[in-house]
């Protein structure tokens, strides 16, 4: 073997030296991997300074508030001194209000009492409040705006990642599209500041970020955050001396993530357990190099350990991250409340939150501190888990010491309108201060700079036109960073009476009712006597004709005396003859309600939503369905030839029925439930009715045709419009046939529901198109109609009415045109109106049915004075019935009985009797 080898070295000496180099370059690199690391001494102090900034908590330097001038500043704004307001400052957990001046420089607020204008020379815009309201700027603690856009396009829709359910890398700000329409229209309704969300797709949506909502010169959505972490991007460099500001993250659980993985509560919980977990162990490793770091061992260290994708969750772990969770019902909430004790980490709020009102006790036991509810004021029942979401909610929480925040979810609600959540959270009993704190206080970690009138905050502010929880009130000036953002605002005049604060009903009773029956009250009224007499009545309208007229003003103080047999009126007028006839009426001895200065009036009517054939709107199997589409699915065989009616499908009893009942809503016209063409006949019903055979049940069988032509569906809007020509020219044989030639003769009244106004304009064209050749006159109302005031003139010569919605909103591209109304325009209502054209209400979701009096009165106050009472009560009761086919006799028609506690009927009464003459009963409330 030794010869060989020698023979081998000799014989092969060049490539013997190659290998022994690779030998020894391989021992060098093994030697270096394995030998102790040492962290270099110039590297210690930054490790040293990292991990102590571990434990620090974020929030602002000490010297913040000693600073003179915003981050945010942008150069050329204007000092401005605002001049003779009433302040609500938000201080003193937002009791505290002052009358005086506020000034506001360098993007800031410099100062809060009286200012005089001859030392800031010429330079100084000075505004005149005239004694109204100002506040802080509204804060949207629940905003999809920018990710979820409007108009919605398939180009821009990113809310939701469904890559996974755990995602907590992902980031709202990356999806954040600067040219949504809706941050003009927010801001008209005083938003300045929103937490944009990720969806609610994933158990853990990704990180979320506050944004301002004034353009900037950048015109970037990084140029509209406000206090973003230092090292947003892992590319930066780490900084030990900036200190932490805090993060934002979605979290949600329940239907949501079950639906869209097709999982169960108990993958989503343990998904959630396995991304703490590994959150949990990065975190141990870091805390174990820190330990190191500290004691001065700088032996056998590397580099800090991280990871991208989960450094996030170790800040959530760390205390560093405002945790937001969608949240409904009690077991879900659960669920939470024992992970955030298990990992040991805040939750700064739970959204949507259904049944927390119901859990207080529950709530108080999440880890460290009781987290904020983030709520709807009135939508609810539209999924399981909603359906005990109750009116009350934010009052019960405010009583057991929660922080009570109102949220739009935009847009699933237009978060122009938040004010309106806090309005109505203020009329079912959330005090005055926590209603108005509701929606500009938050707990995203920046009360350090908006939220608050005071001096060294952001110059975030808004001039209302009105008392900012009276119905309808409507800013006149939104300063963000000290800018105005309003440039011509369209100012409507309110009474005087609206610059003070509601007075509003008295709800004892029904709140201790729903937390006793566990968020499902009974919703019946008790029957009357036979005889009922209302007292202290300042007003009585009734129908007249297809108008609401008044019949009755009282002229004395104690206001007159009303008497309703069986629901019928006998008698209006003073107390020595109604009492008279009272006597004389009935054997039984009379029951007696105090109205307290209140009416009677028209009870309203609902249409646009599906009413009566939903009891909750995501579970298929409490609902009626939906009809087939003609044109985009195959019919079976056994259908042709007829026609779908809603009445075959009404579903009585519904609590969004009854709801819509108690508020004085007492008749619904709906049609069959559709995707996109359609054709099928409407039907009105008793909102109050137990079933179908019960007496005036269906108050009309048949009210009209409706049909629907879409930009969403296929085949085109062309052949859509073929289609719908070729029907009413040469009607089919068969029961659709019939129906159709009732509308081309006249008799009946077609109802097509469509936005855009180029469709609108066609459809006006087809209509004298048939007329011509059928020599009659066609009965064409268009439903939705957000863009119909384009069209007004054109309208009012055709004779066409228009059912719109109350608060148009851009949803998608056909509807975008709007007609936003006050401070950035006219109401759509006041421009068809001043062209004759015949305008009603209409709604978008079942639950919004018992808000329909308060669509009516905002609508009034909105159109400038233009219209009187009787024609606002028409809105939503004659017009929408006359627009729909339905023939109401004017003696047979329902009454409300409206008690009244201040100066908006509609929105500061409260219904207390209905009188229905149909059904031959008073009942009361």
């Amino acid at each position: 073997m030794e010869k060989g080898y020698l023979a081998f070295t000799r014989v092969n000496e060049p490539r013997s030296k190659i290998l022994l180099l690779l030998i020894v370059v391989l021992l060098s690199f093994a030697f270096a991997f394995n030998k102790p690391h040492h962290l270099p001494a110039r590297n210690a102090p930054l490790a040293l300074q990292r991990c102590q900034s571990l434990r620090q908590a974020p929030g602002p330097p000490p010297n913040f508030h000693r600073r003179r001038q915003s981050d945010r500043f942008a150069p050329g704004t204007k000092l401005t001194l605002i001049r003779n307001a009433m302040i609500w400052t938000g201080l003193n957990n937002g009791t505290k209000t002052v009358h005086g001046d506020i000034l506001l420089d360098k993007g800031l607020i410099m100062g809060v009492g009286h200012f005089g204008t001859a030392s800031y020379g010429s330079d100084l815009t000075v505004i005149d409040a005239r004694g109204r309201w100002v506040t802080p700027g509204i804060v949207d603690i629940h905003s999809h705006l920018g990710d979820a856009p409007s108009p919605a396009l398939d180009g821009a829709e990113d809310d939701n990642s469904i890559k996974g359910t755990i995602l907590p890398w992902m980031r709202s700000l990356d999806g954040l599209n600067t040219h949504d329409d809706s941050y003009a229209l927010s801001i008209s309704g005083g938003v300045t500041t929103s937490l944009v969300l990720p969806g609610s797709a994933d158990a853990i949506g990704g990180q979320a970020y506050v944004i301002k909502l004034r353009q900037t010169t950048e015109r970037s959505p990084s140029s509209m955050l406000l206090e973003p972490p230092y090292q947003i991007n892992a590319s930066e460099p780490w900084d030990a001396s900036l200190p932490p500001r805090w993060r934002h993250m979605k979290h949600a659980c329940g239907e949501n993530p079950s639906r869209v993985y097709s999982a169960t509560r108990m993958d989503t919980i343990w998904a959630f357990r396995q991304a703490y977990n590994k959150a949990t162990q990065i975190m141990k490793q870091q805390d174990e190099y820190c330990s190191k770091v500290e004691a001065g061992d700088l032996q056998h260290l590397g580099d800090f350990p991280e990871d991208l994708q989960w450094e996030s969750l170790v800040d959530v772990l760390r205390g560093k991250v405002k945790v937001n969770i969608h949240c409904y019902e009690a077991v879900d909430l659960d669920g939470l409340v024992r992970l955030s004790n298990e990992f040991k980490f805040p939750i700064a709020a739970f959204h949507h939150a259904s049944e927390t009102y119901l859990t207080p006790e529950l709530l108080k036991r999440a880890y460290d501190k009781p987290p904020a509810i983030a709520l709807f004021a009135t939508n609810a029942r539209y999924k399981r888990e909603s359906y005990r979401g109750s009116e009350f909610a934010p009052r019960i929480l405010a009583e057991n010491g929660f922080t009570v925040l109102m949220k739009s979810d935009h847009p699933v609600l237009d978060s122009r309108h938040l004010l309106y959540e806090a309005q109505q959270a203020h009329y079912y009993g959330l005090p005055e201060n926590l209603a108005l704190a509701s929606i500009t206080r938050s707990p995203i970690g920046m009360g350090h700079r908006i939220g608050i009138i005071q001096s060294g905050w952001d110059a975030d502010l808004v001039i209302w036109d009105s008392h900012p929880l009276a119905l309808g009130a409507t800013p006149i000036q939104v300063f963000i960073d000290g800018i105005s953002q309003l440039e011509s605002p369209y100012i409507s005049d309110k009474p005087p009476a609206f610059q003070r604060s509601p007075k509003v009903p008295n709800f004892d009773k029904e709140t201790q009712l729903t937390l006793e029956y566990d968020g499902l009250p009974p919703l019946r009224s008790i029957k009357g006597a036979e005889v009922v007499v209302f007292a202290n009545v300042s007003n009585v309208f009734v129908r007249s004709s297809g108008t609401v007229r008044e019949i009755y003003s009282a002229t004395a103080i104690a206001g007159g005396v009303v008497v309703s047999r069986n629901g019928r009126l006998i008698c209006t007028g003073n107390q020595s003859t109604c009492l008279t006839e009272a006597v004389l009426a009935s054997d039984s001895k009379p029951f007696f309600v105090d109205l307290k200065g209140g009416s009677i009036e028209p009870a309203l009517t609902s249409y646009g939503a599906p009413l009566g054939l939903e009891h909750i709107n995501q579970e298929p199997s409490t609902n009626d369905g939906f009809a087939f589409e003609p044109l985009s699915q195959r019919v079976p065989k056994i259908l042709g030839g007829s026609i779908v009616r809603a009445v075959d499908g009404l579903l009585f009893d519904t609590r969004d029925a009854l709801y819509a009942y108690r508020a004085g809503v007492t008749t619904g016209i709906t049609a069959p439930s559709h995707y996109g063409f359609f054709f099928g006949l409407g039907t009105a019903f008793s909102t109050g009715a137990s079933h179908k055979l019960e007496n005036g049940a269906v108050v009309q069988e048949v009210t009209a045709l409706h049909t629907a032509i879409g930009f969403d569906d296929t085949p085109s809007v062309s052949t859509q419009i073929a289609t719908l020509r070729k029907l009413l020219m040469t009607p089919p044989e068969g029961p659709a046939g019939v129906w159709f030639r009732k509308v081309s003769e006249g008799s009946l009244t077609l109802v097509v529901e469509v936005h855009n106004a180029d469709v609108i304009a066609t459809l006006l064209n087809l209509k004298a198109e048939v007329e011509a050749a059928k020599s009659s006159q066609i009965k064409l109302t268009i439903a939705g109609a957000n863009e119909a005031h384009l069209l007004a003139e054109y309208l009012g010569k055709a004779k066409v009415g228009v059912l719109v919605f109350p608060r148009p909103f851009p949803t998608t591209w056909d509807r975008r045109r709007i007609a936003p109304g006050p401070p950035l325009s006219s109401n759509a209502v006041q421009k068809l109106m001043a062209h004759n054209v015949t305008v009603g209400l209409m709604i978008a979701e079942i639950w919004e049915a018992r808000n329909l009096p308060f669509d009516v009165a905002w609508t009034s106050l909105d159109v400038n004075g233009t219209l009187s009472k009787e024609e606002a009560i028409a809105l939503g009761s004659v017009n929408v019935e006359k627009l729909l086919g339905a023939e109401l006799e004017a003696q047979d028609a329902d009454l409300v009985a409206r008690e009244f506690t201040g100066k908006d009927l509609l929105f500061e009464g409260r219904v207390v009797g209905i009188l229905s003459p149909r059904r031959g009963v008073v009942e009361l409330f």
